[in-house]
């Protein structure tokens, strides 16, 4: 006969078998010894929390939210959800100022970007870093992305190629470090979507993924940005165009935590939201695209898994795509986290953990020898140059850099 469990817990937290292989896992745990860890700050503390809020304990604030835990629970318990619900139900210190700017994405990024240059050298200067470190909490070690001078959006409006003279399209959820720090990546999707035989589309009045105001408590407006983005995927897909992005936190945000954080029902579209090396590898493995790349063209790579990406378990994609290119020398390195977690390493209180959570893989990175590390999130990618003094770029851009373009074009009859 069948046994089935009724009634448990959003996050199933009734399902942990105190087995503590999470706390093996947590890669906070072994570096601060304040932090209780994951199995007693989640399964264990919701158990008291449940009975009376007053048993929050601050501590939970340590947590990454890297999900490491809940790759290794044998039993699926929703570790690192159980943590964050419990933050955002049970803190009740208002929210910082600088919290609410680290995580006001669009409305920072809009502003920087009409002032890049100058945005741009005044987080450089020390002075300044030093006055956000004691006014604001933000750490003075930290390195800032920089700013684009001119966003992605504005670019795909304006100087893109024509996307409409495709007859396969799909949707491009680009983020806020593709449109305002980074629009070469949004441009090198482009190409590299184009060279197979698909048009690109922007989504309709996209808004940032929500990650980082779920990270600082920001529930009510990552909702309404969520709710905005849910609205514009559902037409897309509605039109017959799957949602690809290049970042894993932000695919890994809309799919999961959209349901199980914030509430919200993505059930009729969860499975249209795709990373893009994903959805391209498919295609190849499926044999319905062929990719050209060219000849003169040499790297020594290394390849980082981020932490959301392993929740996926879609590293494998972004891999096989990586060891098609026949110039490419893909150089292993030990896994780990890297220690930054979007906002988390940002703040002073949290940035020696964050240093120290990611050491052994700068080690590994600056021993390797490699030309490139290849990551699909972006923070992964400011931590790493920061802390490893290696370039770091998205596999989509190694891919586009790589390509045949023309010989690709031929090859899918294009």
């Amino acid at each position: 006969m069948e046994y089935q469990v009724k009634n448990i817990s959003r996050d199933n937290f009734e399902q942990c078998i105190k087995c503590t292989i999470c706390t093996v896992y947590c890669p906070v745990l072994s570096v601060n010894p304040l932090y209780p860890g994951p199995k007693q700050a989640g399964p264990d503390g919701e158990r008291y929390r449940l009975k009376a809020p007053e048993f929050y304990d601050k501590a939970l604030k340590m947590c990454l939210n890297c999900k490491r835990c809940e790759v290794a629970c044998p039993s699926g318990v929703r570790i690192g959800d159980i943590i964050q619900n419990a933050r955002i139900r049970y803190d009740r210190h208002p929210v910082s100022l600088r919290d609410r700017m680290l995580a006001s994405t669009d409305e920072m990024g809009s502003l920087a970007t009409k002032m890049a240059p100058v945005v741009n050298t005044m987080l450089r200067l020390k002075p300044v870093k030093a006055a956000m470190h004691l006014a604001l909490g933000i750490d003075s070690h930290r390195t800032f992305p920089a700013y684009a001078s001119r966003t992605f959006e504005a670019w795909m409006k304006s100087d893109a190629p024509d996307q409409t003279r495709f007859s396969r399209q799909i949707s491009y959820f680009h983020g806020c470090y593709v449109n305002y720090n980074n629009p070469a990546l949004g441009r090198d999707f482009v190409t590299l979507m184009n060279a197979i035989g698909y048009g690109v589309r922007l989504l309709d009045r996209e808004r940032c993924c929500g990650v980082a105001k779920i990270a600082n408590r920001l529930i009510s407006q990552a909702r309404r940005d969520a709710d905005k983005n849910l609205g514009a995927i559902r037409a897309a897909v509605a039109d017959g165009r799957p949602v690809l992005g290049t970042s894993s936190t932000c695919i890994f945000t809309m799919r999961d935590e959209y349901p199980h954080i914030l509430g919200l029902d993505n059930a009729d579209v969860r499975d249209s939201i795709l990373l893009a090396t994903r959805f391209i590898h498919q295609l190849v493995d499926a044999g319905n695209i062929r990719l050209v790349f060219r000849n003169d063209w040499k790297k020594r790579v290394a390849y980082h898994v981020p932490c959301h990406m392993q929740r996926m378990g879609w590293a494998v994609h972004s891999l096989e795509l990586l060891k098609m290119i026949p110039g490419l020398e893909l150089i292993p390195i030990e896994p780990g986290c890297c220690g930054i977690s979007g906002t988390y390493g940002f703040k002073k209180e949290n940035y020696s953990t964050s240093q120290a959570v990611g050491a052994e893989l700068f080690d590994s990175i600056r021993s390797a020898g490699v030309d490139v590390v290849a990551t699909d999130c972006e923070t992964c990618k400011w931590q790493i140059e920061m802390s490893a003094g290696v370039p770091v770029a998205n596999p989509v851009s190694i891919l586009a850099e790589a390509l045949d373009i023309e010989a690709t074009r031929r090859a899918n009859n294009l």
